[in-house]
Parts: C-alpha cells; structure tokens; sequence
C-alpha cells in the first residue's frame, strides 16, 4: 500500500513523465503515430501470408458471431500480445534509460515504470479502437461485450506491469536479462495461441503438455479477447478468475523485487 501511495502522490510527475514519452515516441517521424498501426498491421500480413497461405491455415466461424476470416482471428489477439510486449520492454528500459534521473534526483523510481505503461495504454487504445471499427464493419456483434474487454485489458496492464516492473531493476544488475527477456517472450509467444487456434494444440500436443500449457497467463488473456471481439460471446468464468490472479501475483511479485532490489539503483544505474 506504501508503493501505491507514493506513486499516487507522484501522480503530478506520472502524467508529465507519461507526455514526455508520448511526444518523443514519432518525433521526426513522417507517418508518425500511424506507426503505432503500420507496424501490426505488417505483422498480420506477413502471418496470414505464411500460416494462411502457405500453411493454409484457416480461422475458425466466430460463435456465434459468424465472423471468418484469418486476419480478424489474428488481430484480436496480436494486439494484446503486443501491448503486453510493449509495456515488459519499455519498462524493462525505464531505469537504464533516465540514468541521469535516478542519480541526481530523489523520486519514486516506480513512476518511471508506470509512465511507460501508461505510454502504452495510449498506443494499445488506439489499435483497438481501429480495429473496433473494423470489426464492426466486418459484422461483429461485440459492442455489448466492450466493458468487458475494457476491464480486461486493464487486468492485463497490471499484469505486464510486474513483469515491467522486475525487469527494470534487475537488467540494471544483470545486463544479460535483455537478451534472456528477448529470446524467452518469443518461445512465450509461439506457446500461445495467437497465431493458431487453441484447439490445435488440444488436439496434437501430449496430454502432459496440454495440462502445463494450462496455466500459461497469455493463454488466457488472448483467448478471452478472442471471445469478446471475434466470437462476440461471453468468456469463461474460470478464465476471468486466472486472468485477475494472475494480474494481482504478477504485480505483487514485481513490486517486492522493486523496491527489494530499488535501493541501491542510484549507485548501479
């Protein structure tokens, strides 16, 4: 309760720290924040292209939605997975990143995580605002299901942010985490059904391997957007409940390795 109190009292240096971010993410760029588009859009081209061309991978009917078609069924998991990767990434740098900062100036170094969550959010809100549109032009009835993936995608944001959180602190310590975070959120990724349907692996993994692959957090999250804004359906009970333990422990576990391994940042950093 003492961390969120002192970032609430920060809340002055948040916002501005959060601005900070958002100004110079396109500085100097011609297209600027139709980056923040582009560059899943790109990714979903190049995926339907390889698994649904060449592969030629199908994408299940929405239910009961009737929605089909390969690049809806991708985006509506890419796009959670991506701001869960943006926000592990940019706050993985945080620290590094205002050396300067956290040396000369006494401040909760916590604020600087959550301003590139918050940087995050932004961009997050508007992929999916755009591809709201797109859906509903598609034929999706998902818009009653909207607070439902509003109040997810913020379990998600508290979920990142332990990940963020950790890994602020201890790439200042042990500069090989960068490379390991890299390498492990790209098996991460392929073990979680964004670019297939989950009942694929159902059907060929082992049992054992259908048990571990279970419990994987992702799995959760991108299958309940699924759910919401393809299949325009209500999600499970029971992954609702993994989706809000998993939130609550992840950003517990950071914290406490924050603020454990926080001390000594001005020194290290």
């Amino acid at each position: 309760m003492k961390s969120l109190k002192r970032v609430f009292d920060s809340r002055e240096l948040l916002w501005n720290l959060t601005l900070r971010e958002l100004r110079t993410k396109y500085r100097r760029s011609l297209l600027g924040w139709a980056w923040s588009m582009l560059n899943p859009l790109a990714t979903v081209a190049i995926y339907s292209f390889v698994f649904g061309v060449l592969f030629e991978s199908s994408a299940p009917v929405g239910d009961p939605s009737g929605l089909k078609g390969f690049a809806y069924f991708l985006l509506c998991a890419l796009l959670p997975w991506n701001f869960f990767s943006l926000i592990t990434n940019l706050g993985m740098g945080a620290i590094s990143a205002n050396s300067g900062l956290v040396r000369r100036v006494a401040f909760p170094r916590e604020v600087l995580v959550f301003s590139n969550v918050l940087h995050a959010c932004v961009q997050f809100s508007i992929e999916m605002g755009l591809l709201a549109v797109v859906l509903l032009i598609a034929g999706s009835p998902f818009l009653p299901w909207l607070p439902v993936v509003i109040l997810i995608s913020i379990l998600l944001a508290i979920f990142a942010s332990g990940f963020a959180l950790a890994l602020s602190t201890l790439s200042v310590y042990f500069r090989d985490i960068t490379y390991l975070w890299t390498i492990f959120i790209q098996v991460w990724f392929f073990l979680t059904p964004v670019v297939y349907a989950p009942n694929i692996v159902q059907d060929r993994a082992p049992a054992w391997a259908n048990k571990i692959l279970q419990f994987n957090p992702m799995r959760a999250f991108v299958t309940t957007y699924r759910d919401l804004l393809y299949d325009a359906k209500a999600p499970s009970a029971l992954r609702l409940g993994m989706m809000l333990i998993s939130a609550v422990v992840s950003l517990a576990i950071g914290w406490a390795i924050f603020n454990r391994m926080g001390r000594r940042l001005p020194e290290e950093v």
